[in-house]
């Protein structure tokens, strides 16, 4: 790795604080870390060359009192990398070996529709009448975030309720709708 003959002032002056001119050093190190990791490692992809160079730097962090101002910066940080970067390609094989490959596996299992309540033993209709005897603002609340599936902000809109309020209805449509559902409390108790 070639360096910059600034590269040592630069190091020095973040070890006293500059903030700037560290900024500058880590930008700068950035394409000639990029390129002696993926010539160290032939074999890895972008994304592991970025997780090497970005330990690197977080190292280094860790590392800039330990840095001696009279000794070049290429072969400290280049010594950072081989540590980081060779603890991320085992770390990284380990974790394959253990890996199994399911490329023709179906992302779902296809035995049903994950939206049809009837299969899941729900009576839709009971259901939908048990939803109708709740209290309204526990009615909206369930068919809002629960049927409506909306984000609680936007749901809080709709229904005019605040966030904490619409928690609260939603909580207490759910234990509603299960008894009414079930005829049994949260504790199994009829």
């Amino acid at each position: 790795m070639h360096e910059e003959p600034h590269w040592r002032d630069w190091l020095r002056a973040a070890q006293a604080g500059d903030r700037v001119l560290y900024g500058r050093l880590l930008a700068e190190l950035l394409p000639p870390l990029r390129r002696a990791a993926r010539g160290r490692w032939p074999g890895i992809g972008a994304a592991d060359v970025e997780d090497i160079v970005q330990e690197t730097l977080l190292a280094l962090h860790r590392s800039l009192r330990l840095y001696d101002g009279d000794r070049p910066v290429a072969p400290f940080v280049i010594g950072i990398m081989g540590f980081r970067g060779a603890d991320g390609v085992r770390a990284r094989a380990k974790t394959f070996a253990r890996e199994q490959e399911i490329d023709g596996a179906p992302e779902t299992s296809g035995d049903a529709d994950p939206n049809d309540y009837g299969a899941a033993g729900v009576d839709v209709a009971k259901m939908k009448a048990a939803l109708a005897t709740l209290p309204d603002g526990q009615r909206r609340a369930l068919e809002t975030t629960k049927l409506g599936e909306m984000p609680l902000t936007e749901a809080s809109a709709v229904t005019g309720m605040t966030v904490a309020a619409l928690k609260v209805a939603t909580h207490r449509g759910i234990k509603s709708l299960r008894r009414a559902m079930t005829g049994k409390n949260d504790d199994g108790r009829r």
